[in-house]
């Protein structure tokens, strides 16, 4: 008689794998609406892009190169750290549009705001920012872009933990 197959959990290589193409998906969406309904990315919404970008190379690393347990359980360490990282982010953003409206990102320019302009003028498709952080644009079923982000960051770090806990 065959063995059963195993749904729960999935294994971790398959969450990794998942969680990449996920964060690579939330990518080409994310361009693709602000090109379609004319959205402007702001610095944190940039910022939370190249987090996406980082999580989808960290998971094609670990899918292709790691086959043992110790190994991709740091591979998922890390990447629950990025999710977790982009997590912080999207909710400071969350809290920019819910609470105070009309303020910038930050008060002065701060290393990260400076990486996303460089990165802006290098490709500006991808990581131009011109848009501010605390206004909210366009939503769906009542959340903001920044508050799905928060949700898809958190799902992240959360498949990323079950992924550590995981014996393979």
């Amino acid at each position: 008689m065959p063995a059963r197959a195993r749904f729960w959990p999935p294994a971790p290589r398959a969450l990794i794998a998942a969680t990449g193409l996920a964060a690579l998906g939330l990518v080409g969406g994310g361009v693709l609406l602000a090109q379609t309904l004319n959205l402007a990315a702001c610095p944190l919404c940039v910022l939370q892009r190249m987090l996406y970008l980082l999580l989808a190379a960290e998971a094609a690393l670990a899918w292709a190169l790691l086959r043992q347990p110790r190994p991709i359980r740091l591979a998922a360490l890390a990447m629950a750290v990025t999710a977790i990282t982009g997590a912080g982010i999207a909710a400071y953003q969350t809290w920019l549009q819910r609470f105070a409206k009309g303020v910038s990102c930050t008060a002065d320019q701060p290393w990260w705001e400076q990486l996303v302009n460089w990165a802006g003028s290098q490709w500006p498709l991808l990581f131009e920012a011109s848009g501010l952080c605390s206004e909210a644009g366009w939503k769906l079923l009542g959340l903001s872009i920044a508050e799905w982000s928060l949700l898809a960051f958190g799902s992240m770090a959360m498949a990323m933990a079950v992924a550590y806990r995981q014996k393979t």
